[in-house]
C-alpha cells in the first residue's frame, strides 16, 4: 500500500506543478516505489506486474540520468 500511495503522489506533484516539477525527486521517488512493488509482486509471484515495476526501474534510472544531466 505504500508503493501505490507513493506512486499517486508522485504522479500527483507532477500533474498539479506541471513543468516546475521537481523532476529529480520525482523520479527517484517514483524509481524507489517502482522498486518497493516490484518486491511486492515477487513475493506474491505476479509476474506481469513484476515485469511491470522492473520496467518502471528502468525508466526511473533513465529519468534520474536524465534530470540530474548525467545523460543527455
Amino acid at each position: 500500500m505504500i508503493g501505490v500511495i507513493m506512486r499517486i503522489v508522485s504522479f500527483t506533484l507532477v500533474s498539479w506543478l506541471g513543468p516546475e516539477s521537481p523532476f529529480l525527486f520525482v523520479w527517484i521517488f517514483n524509481t524507489l516505489d517502482a522498486i518497493l512493488l516490484s518486491w511486492c509482486a515477487i513475493l506474491k509471484k505476479d509476474k506481469a506486474y513484476t515485469v511491470l515495476n522492473l520496467f518502471w526501474i528502468l525508466v526511473g534510472i533513465v529519468g534520474i540520468l536524465r534530470a540530474s544531466g548525467l545523460l543527455h
